[in-house]
């Protein structure tokens, strides 16, 4: 279907890629993955036409349909929603249009309405609206919104017509620049069924690893200036490429070491003319070893290291009978929650039942219709907008500028090194902060974040503009990060790695689990991040419903009431620790005292002596009965 021959794409002296040559095959879905600004846009622009190659050639099979999300493309504010969607087929769009305008305005004789009544038949053109509503709703715009203005929805949601545009023109390849970015969870395992029975030819990039996981049946990896293609998802194009360099390295150190024994050969014996002879042949041998040169990978990761300046209150956020409508549409309805130190409370559901709006409510950024916010003793909190520009007052200001403004007395090489950690080097913490794009973006607000030392994160869809990289890096920064962390998201893998309290918001009201997302779907026996409804246990093995509700709830107070005990049976423990050490540093202290053995009755030597080798496993028990206490304080977010 597609095939590209010795492809690259240079910028001046910079080369994302050279020497691509791939065959793409139908009914293969391939995930475009790679570092922010590896090319991997450019390479879809390049199939798509969009943009040249620097060097090769790319050929697509004739009369191909191709269908492009590109995610600086918009939309006519002023077009009906349905009808957009319905243009993605243009073929049966425009036989459409020219039947209506023959029969609305008589325009044409009735020949030539046959003909066009014909096509339409063939062209699946009299079940084209039914297609177009039921894609739009798949993606999470309802029938009672079709016959609407695009300017009805917000950016995300146009995005999304963009996408059923897309779909609907039933392409023989697809090329998909971040497909779920601002979908919401039902939308996102919508589309992965859709991609999943896709008989054509699937290109997609996603820094959704879940996503990637589950749709695509090849990767092609954008690193170390080409493109490299290996067979399976995600996971298993991590284990193959992790091996394929290993065994590289291997290699080379293998070929290094023998170079290096025969050069030690050479230095040791070449004066001698007795093994001159063999000194020269290992010099032959060295030179036709050789050497594979590894070329340097374009991935980097931040590094995101989060700090308080000081804790918290145990009282974190309370958040008391909020209420918020936008004109006659109800988002929030008396919702109540308080949030405590060292949680980190993970928000999921449908877009459009208000999770941002409670956020931006929180942090004073909107004003609820009814009930209070309260913040508790000395919480300092730093705010992650899923809107980039909401934190931008000037796009004109400078990156070092915008995180200088945080900390004022702090010298430039502290603001430019929290900066490196973010990636941002050299003239990049001087151009102008509206040319960044959205992984830049999103770091630069994470470096402010960073020096504003907060004990409380309030993240609104983080993981959104980051790539693969930067999502691990940032989950094992707030993984460690002993405040508390309040966030939206729709990335599985994220909440799956971070969350310690699930709220699930439904249109029916909010669902409160004091647990870790696996614990939450093994209570409620269906994965609503996952591309299937997973019922983990069998109906038969589960009691009556509201006593496996009872029973469930009261198996996570027990839970949680080990959980809140733990500090104290470290600090326990610890004591115990403490003690024993002491009297061993006591015993100690009489085999040294002078004339001990002289005074000391061998009966009480052999006492001391032996309580000394109990002390010792009485130590050693206790050690590893404190890790495992931390561990577990650890794992369940404790402090």
């Amino acid at each position: 279907m597609i095939g590209t021959s010795n492809l690259g794409k240079s910028f001046g002296a910079r080369t994302l890629f050279a020497g691509v040559s791939l065959s793409l095959s139908p009914g293969s879905r391939y995930g475009l993955v790679g570092a922010n600004g590896s090319g991997k846009t450019t390479f879809l622009k390049i199939l798509s036409g969009d943009e040249p190659a620097s060097e090769g050639t790319v050929a697509i099979t004739a009369r191909a349909r191709v269908g492009v999300l590109r995610q600086d493309l918009f939309l006519d504010d002023a077009q009906i929603i349905l009808d957009l969607a319905m243009m993605g087929d243009e073929t049966a769009w425009k036989l459409l249009r020219e039947r209506t305008r023959i029969i609305d305005h008589g325009e044409g004789d009735a020949a030539h309405l046959g003909d066009i009544e014909h096509a339409l038949q063939n062209a699946g053109g009299y079940t084209l609206e039914p297609r177009a509503g039921a894609i739009l709703v798949g993606l999470g715009i309802p029938t009672s919104q079709h016959r609407l203005p695009l300017s009805t929805l917000s950016g995300g949601f146009k995005l999304r017509v963009l996408l059923a545009r897309v779909l609907l023109g039933g392409p023989d390849v697809l090329l998909l620049d971040e497909p779920t970015n601002h979908l919401d969870i039902l939308s996102i395992r919508w589309l992965e069924k859709f991609l999943a029975s896709y008989r054509g030819t699937a290109i997609i990039i996603s820094h959704d690893q879940r996503f990637l996981d589950n749709v695509t049946t090849h990767i092609l990896d954008v690193d170390y200036e080409t493109i490299t293609s290996y067979v399976g998802n995600y996971g298993a194009f991590a284990i193959q490429k992790k091996a394929t360099r290993e065994r590289k390295e291997s290699e080379i150190a293998r070929q290094e070491k023998i170079i290096a024994s025969k050069l030690a050969f050479v230095e040791r014996f070449g004066a001698k003319a007795t093994k001159a002879k063999q000194a020269q042949s290992r010099l032959k041998q060295i030179e036709k070893i050789e050497v594979e040169e590894l070329a340097q990978s374009s991935r980097r990761a931040p590094l995101f290291r989060f700090t308080q300046e000081r804790p918290s209150g145990r009282e974190v956020l309370t958040i008391e009978h909020v209420s918020k409508s936008y004109g006659k549409k109800q988002v929030l309805s008396d919702v109540s929650l308080a949030i405590r130190r060292g949680e980190k409370v993970a928000i999921i559901g449908p877009n459009g039942l208000g999770k941002s709006t409670l956020l931006k409510i929180v942090m004073g950024r909107l004003e609820a219709d009814g009930g209070e916010t309260k913040f508790g003793y000395e919480v300092r909190a730093s705010y992650f907008a899923q809107d980039h520009h909401e934190l931008f007052d000037d796009p004109k200001m400078k990156p070092i500028d915008f995180v200088w403004n945080a900390i004022p007395t702090e010298a430039t090489s502290y603001v430019r090194g929290q900066l490196g950690r973010m990636l941002f080097s050299g003239d990049d913490v001087e151009k102008p902060i509206m040319t960044l794009s959205g992984g830049e973006a999103a770091r630069l607000i994470f470096a402010r974040i960073i020096v504003e030392k907060p004990n409380l994160l309030v993240l609104d869809e983080p993981t959104n503009h980051l790539d693969l990289e930067a999502i691990f890096a940032l989950t094992e920064g707030l993984r460690t990060f002993d405040g508390t962390v309040f966030f939206v998201s729709h990335d599985r893998f994220f909440v799956s790695e971070i969350a310690t309290r699930i709220i699930e918001v439904m249109p029916e009201g909010v669902r409160d689990f004091p647990g870790r997302y696996t614990e939450y779907l093994e209570q409620c026996g269906d994965d609503h991040l996952d591309a299937e409804a997973i019922v983990l246990k069998a109906k038969k093995d589960k009691p009556a419903e509201g006593d496996a509700a009872n029973t469930a709830w009261e198996e996570q107070k027990k839970r949680k009431n080990r959980i809140s005990a733990l500090p104290q049976k470290r600090d326990k423990v610890l004591m115990l620790v403490e003690e024993a050490e002491a009297r061993k540093k006591a015993i100690c202290a009489m085999y040294t005292a002078p004339g001990f053995f002289d005074r000391t009755p061998k009966a009480e030597q052999d006492s001391l002596e032996k309580e000394s080798a109990e002390l010792d496993k009485k130590i050693e028990v206790l050690m590893t009965e404190w890790e495992a206490i931390e561990a577990e304080i650890a794992t369940s977010g404790g402090t």
